[in-house]
C-alpha cells in the first residue's frame, strides 16, 4: 500500500503534465514558490530575458551563522536535460554563487548527472520530474489533499 500522502501514478502524471503546460515564466514563478515553501528566503525570479542563464536566486539559511546564496534554473521539459545545459548553468554561476539547483519536469541524461557532480566544480543539485512531484507533495503545493480508505479484511474476517 502506498503512503497515505503519496500521489497515485495518474495523479503524478497529471501534476507533471500541468507543470509542463504552464508558461516558461509561470514555471519559474511556481519554482520560486516551491523554494520559498521549502525554506529558502528572499527568492527572486530574475525575469524572462537577460537572465544570463540564471532564472533566479535565493538564500538558504543553515543556522544563524551560515547561509548560502543559491542560484536556480528551471527547465519545463518532457525530455532530458543534457550535459551541456548543466555545464552552461555552472558557467553562468561562476562568481555569483557556490551552489546551484536545476529543476525540470523531465529527466537528466547520465552525462548531465556526471557533469553536475564533477569533482573540482561547484556542485549543482538536480531535481527531475519525479523528485519535483515529491517536493510538491511534501509542501502540498498546488495539490488538494484527499483521504483514501481501503477495506480492512482482517476486521471483517470474524464475521464470515
Amino acid at each position: 500500500m502506498p503512503p497515505l500522502n503519496s500521489l497515485e501514478l495518474n495523479d503524478r502524471s497529471d501534476l507533471l503534465s500541468t507543470l509542463q503546460s504552464v508558461s516558461p515564466h509561470g514555471f519559474e514563478k511556481i519554482c520560486q514558490l516551491l523554494l520559498r515553501k521549502s525554506g529558502f528566503e528572499n527568492v527572486i525570479v530574475t525575469g524572462k530575458s537577460h537572465d544570463g542563464g540564471i532564472d533566479g536566486y535565493g538564500i538558504l539559511e543553515i543556522n544563524p551563522f551560515v547561509s548560502f546564496k543559491v542560484l536556480f534554473q528551471c527547465k519545463r521539459y518532457k525530455g532530458g536535460v543534457s550535459r551541456s545545459q548543466v555545464g552552461d548553468f555552472r558557467n553562468a554561476m561562476i562568481g555569483r554563487a557556490e551552489k546551484g539547483i536545476m529543476l525540470t519536469t523531465g529527466h537528466y541524461t547520465s552525462e548531465a548527472i556526471k557533469e553536475a557532480n564533477r569533482d573540482g566544480a561547484p556542485q549543482i543539485e538536480l531535481v527531475d520530474g519525479e523528485k519535483l512531484v515529491r517536493m510538491f507533495e511534501r509542501v502540498e503545493l498546488g495539490l488538494k489533499p484527499k483521504t483514501v480508505y481501503e477495506v480492512d479484511l482482517n476486521f471483517f474476517e470474524q464475521y464470515f
